[in-house]
């Protein structure tokens, strides 16, 4: 039996790879545990600078396996309780991570798989890739991936892409800001590995202290955003790589 997610290094890049390709990369019990899994163990290990989340086969995430949604339809409603704060937990923990996280979408993002992607802090796609929460379809609402969602696009969008259950192409994601890129599919590697090459050169302080203040100020008012962002300005200047920083600057000015 083949392990549900892969992991591969590549420098300070660690590759979390949803390795269900014949059920599209559904999301069961094994594929969740062994992600929420790979996600801390990596967000503790120092050498990782970056973690990517992708799919094999031809697509990154279909959504919740077919024997799950058996399984919610035959459980009790404390038994289905238990199962969505499982699944919550995978949607909140790359927003609590010290290292960025990147879903690298080929193929279809769907439902949960399309949460799953735009709960990264950056989504990058091949064109050919669809972004979609086909729930309603089947009587459900997107809810968990719905507070993701109103995070990254306007009101009205939102609303249409919940109750109209149609998936949308790579370009328009990136159009209304589900995404941050949409490249061509034959240079998608070239510019993925680009993007993360650059984005693990950043200062792991820098990039952590900015993190943390993008989300804690997420919901504040003005005045304690700009506190907090005083605060965190404080922490940033003791730290080793902004000194480090600071003197290469001086040296060329």
């Amino acid at each position: 039996m083949s392990t549900p997610l892969l992991v591969r290094d590549e420098g300070g890049v660690r590759r979390l790879v949803l390795n269900r390709p014949d059920k599209r990369n559904a999301l069961n019990a094994e594929l969740i545990a062994a992600l929420k899994s790979a996600l801390r163990e990596a967000d503790g290990d120092d050498a990782v600078r970056v973690v990517v989340v992708e799919g094999e086969g031809k697509d990154f995430c279909s959504g919740a396996d077919l024997s799950v949604l058996r399984k919610i339809a035959e459980s009790s409603v404390m038994e289905n309780l238990e199962d969505v704060d499982d699944l919550a937990e995978l949607f909140l923990l790359p927003r609590r991570m010290r290292k960025p996280v990147v879903a690298c979408v080929r193929g279809r993002a769907l439902a949960g798989g399309c949460g799953l992607a735009t709960a990264c802090d950056i989504v990058l796609a091949a064109d050919t890739a669809e972004f979609g929460y086909p729930e309603v379809r089947i009587g459900f609402v997107p809810a968990m991936v719905m507070a993701i969602l109103r995070r990254n696009v306007s009101e009205k969008r939102a609303f249409e892409l919940i109750v109209a259950g149609q998936p949308i192409a790579a370009a328009e994601a990136e159009r209304i800001g589900l995404i941050n890129h949409a490249w061509p599919d034959a240079d998608f590697d070239r510019q993925r590995d680009l993007f993360l090459e650059d984005l693990a050169k950043r200062s792991p302080s820098a990039v952590q202290l900015s993190k943390r203040l993008l989300y804690h100020a997420d919901g504040m008012g003005f005045e304690a955003a700009l506190r907090s962002g005083a605060d965190v300005n404080v922490v940033a200047r003791m730290t080793d790589d902004m000194k480090a920083g600071v003197a290469r600057f001086l040296e060329r000015a």
